[in-house]
């Protein structure tokens, strides 16, 4: 490793947290518009009930979304979200196949299991009020 990008391990895992963030809210505002649609689409494919888990889907993206953009409980949160694209990866995507299928969900899930081992880092709301979920 080069040692200059340890200064700045903190700004890295700040545009890792606001881009995910952001990607999440972007992917959980429809859900939250159309609630009873995504429930709806979720019962029929055999994730019931559907409005369980449209609510855990619209928590972990949309909400969670907003808590990673500014650092709290980030591995936390971020552990929900790799709970949840393996199970998006297993249950809806992986037939369609990396190419148009699940790689977006793959990269979701790999930045989420970074920032669950490394946590939000010094300037997160984390680090503000001293808050470590794991280590």
């Amino acid at each position: 490793m080069i040692p200059l990008f340890g200064l700045y391990d903190d700004v890295v895992l700040l545009v890792a947290r606001v881009l995910l963030g952001a990607v999440l809210v972007a992917h959980g505002w429809p859900k939250v518009k159309g609630f009873k649609s995504t429930a709806e689409w979720l019962d029929s494919i055999g994730l019931k009930p559907g409005v369980l888990f449209a609510g855990i889907a619209v928590f972990i993206e949309f909400v969670g979304g907003l808590m990673l953009i500014f650092g709290l409980f980030t591995q936390l949160i971020a552990g929900l979200v790799v709970l949840q694209f393996l199970i998006i990866i297993a249950k809806i995507n992986f037939k369609k196949g990396l190419v148009g299928g699940y790689e977006l969900d793959l990269m979701i899930l790999a930045l989420g299991l970074a920032l669950f081992a490394l946590g939000g880092g010094g300037k997160s709301m984390d680090a503000l009020f001293g808050i470590v979920i794991f280590w």
